[in-house]
Order: structure tokens, then C-alpha cells, then sequence
């Protein structure tokens, strides 16, 4: 019966299900993806869709600590670019990219919903606001 229930969930039980994964594995791989869909019934490019589609939802190995600056109007009018910029120069890698210790990897995304703050970047679930390039070395060095 639970295997049913799961099952007439279908698309509505997908988002939760990619988030728990993607929670316990650290990224949702073809392999994970596949599980889940078989629990619930669905095609593999359904989850390969809605798993692209959110950024929160890696589709590929992160680093420890992941960055992600966002790109919304809001940022952009207030120097995202220069923060941008701070990240590349200071860790030496870029937009889709992990340091070679997989300490950190580095996203672009289109809001962290924190545009009150702009500029701002999210590292793993913390938001650091109202940055400037001056700031970014500091915040990175505390993790």
C-alpha cells in the first residue's frame, strides 16, 4: 500500500523527494535520480528537468561549502560583478567550478531571494549581504 500511495504522488511528491536526496548524497547523480523516480513512478528526464531547473538541487558533486552569487536585477545594479570578481581572484576558480580540495564550490544563480541586501552570495544556507569586492576574502577565509 505505501509503495501505491508513493507512487500516486507522481510529480507532486518529485521537488520533496530530489530535495531529500540531494540532502543525504550531497548531489543528485543519474543513479539517485533513478531511485527516486522508480519510487514514484516517473520518468528518468522528468527528475533530470525539474533537477536542472532548481539550482538548489546539484546535479553534479559540490564542493564542502557552496557558493552561490546571485544575479538578479537588484545585485547587478548594486556591483554583483566586482563580488563576482572578489570570488574568482580569491579562490582561483569559477562559475561551475569546485577548488581542487573540494573546499568550496562556486554557482551563479538568479535570486537567493535576499535582493533587500543586494549584493549579496549564500554560502551553504547563510546569506551575506550588502557586500562589497573588500568583504569576500574575509567571509571566505571564516570557512
Amino acid at each position: 500500500m505505501a509503495n501505491k500511495k508513493e507512487q500516486g504522488n507522481g510529480r507532486a511528491g518529485l521537488l520533496p523527494a530530489l530535495k531529500e536526496q540531494a540532502g543525504s548524497s550531497g548531489c543528485l547523480e543519474r543513479g539517485a535520480m533513478s531511485a527516486v523516480c522508480g519510487r514514484l513512478g516517473l520518468p528518468l528526464n522528468e527528475a533530470f528537468g525539474v533537477a536542472t531547473f532548481y539550482s538548489f538541487l546539484p546535479v553534479s558533486p559540490v564542493g564542502k561549502n557552496v557558493i552561490r552569487a546571485c544575479r538578479c536585477l537588484p545585485c547587478d545594479l548594486k556591483d554583483a560583478g566586482a563580488v563576482i570578481a572578489a570570488i574568482r581572484q580569491e579562490l582561483g576558480i569559477g562559475p561551475g567550478q569546485a577548488t581542487p580540495d573540494g573546499k568550496f564550490s562556486f554557482e551563479l544563480v538568479g535570486c537567493i531571494g535576499a535582493c533587500d541586501q543586494a549584493p549579496a552570495i549564500m554560502i551553504n544556507d547563510r546569506v551575506y549581504g550588502e557586500l562589497t569586492a573588500a568583504k569576500v576574502a574575509g567571509i571566505l577565509k571564516s570557512y
